[in-house]
């Protein structure tokens, strides 16, 4: 009876075990290879903020902090620790009613307008929200002491 198995020898299961795993080095060495240049074209970036002083420290202590980062992504992976930022503001904003606490996780995630910086003493953060008349308040113009049209 034909099954539609096919069967290999020991010699052929061992040569396709092989196989894949040596696909899957290759894939993890890409892999490497591509957080490596990230981690490159980070390190260029930050060392070029150190040399510009744009940076909020020296440059010595930024040169070393950029150069740190780079071994650690190297040896171990590092991500751009967005997950913390996200989750401080998340928190900064649980505090307030619910109407404000949906407007600042807004402004938080990038809408409106931002100026300012941390070095300046600050980041300022601006969402406009343009409502349109609400049920049961009057017209700007209307005179409270008109009686009603009969």
């Amino acid at each position: 009876m034909n099954t539609g198995r096919i069967e290999l020898s020991r010699a052929g299961r061992c040569l396709l075990i092989l196989a894949a795993a040596m696909g899957a080095c290759a894939a993890s060495l890409a892999a490497d290879k591509a957080v490596s240049n990230d981690a490159q074209a980070r390190y260029l970036q930050e060392r070029a903020v150190c040399l510009n002083g744009q940076s909020n420290q020296d440059r010595v202590t930024c040169l070393r902090e950029a150069g740190a980062a780079l071994a650690q992504a190297r040896h171990q992976g590092l991500d751009d620790g967005s997950a913390p930022y996200a989750r401080n503001a998340r928190q900064r904003c649980e505090g307030l009613p619910a109407d404000d606490r949906k407007d600042c996780l807004a402004r938080m995630q990038g809408q409106g307008t931002t100026s300012g910086s941390a070095a300046a003493g600050g980041i300022y953060r601006e969402l406009v929200t343009r409502e349109i008349g609400s049920p049961g308040i009057a017209a700007p113009n209307a005179d409270p002491q008109a009686a009603p049209a009969q």
